[in-house]
């Protein structure tokens, strides 16, 4: 009985492994006289400085809010929830890219927070994060 040959399909990779190899040698060799661009910034004469005090607004236990703006003197304003969009949007017009940051109490629902940051959100504030103390 006459066996059949079967016929095995197989790529070699040597060659191709050494073409790779050559091209690594080469770049290796050329990257060093390679001078990276130049990049001319332009200049301004001067710049408004931007308060770098967040805005803070304190949520409490109780339900109550309070607004903080550390770049104003740090003085302490309360405000109700049906308020508080309007008094943001005014500090917001004054310093625009000052930044938002969102105090709770721990016992305050999370979801108080999320609708706080909704509210700024719909606001037009983009530059709003949450404040924690750090774990002793």
């Amino acid at each position: 009985m006459a066996r059949s040959r079967k016929q095995i399909a197989q790529i070699n990779v040597v060659p191709m492994i050494d073409v790779m190899l050559v091209l690594l040698v080469i770049f290796m060799v050329t990257a060093p006289f390679i001078n990276p661009g130049q990049v001319d910034l332009p200049s301004v004469s001067k710049t408004a400085q931007t308060p770098s005090q967040p805005l803070e607004i304190i949520i409490k236990e109780s339900g109550e809010y309070v607004l903080r703006n550390r770049a104003a003197g740090g003085e302490e304003q309360r405000v109700s929830k049906s308020k508080l969009a309007a008094e943001i949007a005014a500090l917001h017009r004054a310093y625009p890219d000052q930044p938002v940051v969102i105090a709770a109490d721990k016992n305050v629902r999370y979801e108080e927070v999320m609708n706080t940051m909704s509210l700024l959100q719909n606001s037009q504030i983009t530059r709003i994060g949450l404040l924690a103390r750090p774990a002793p």
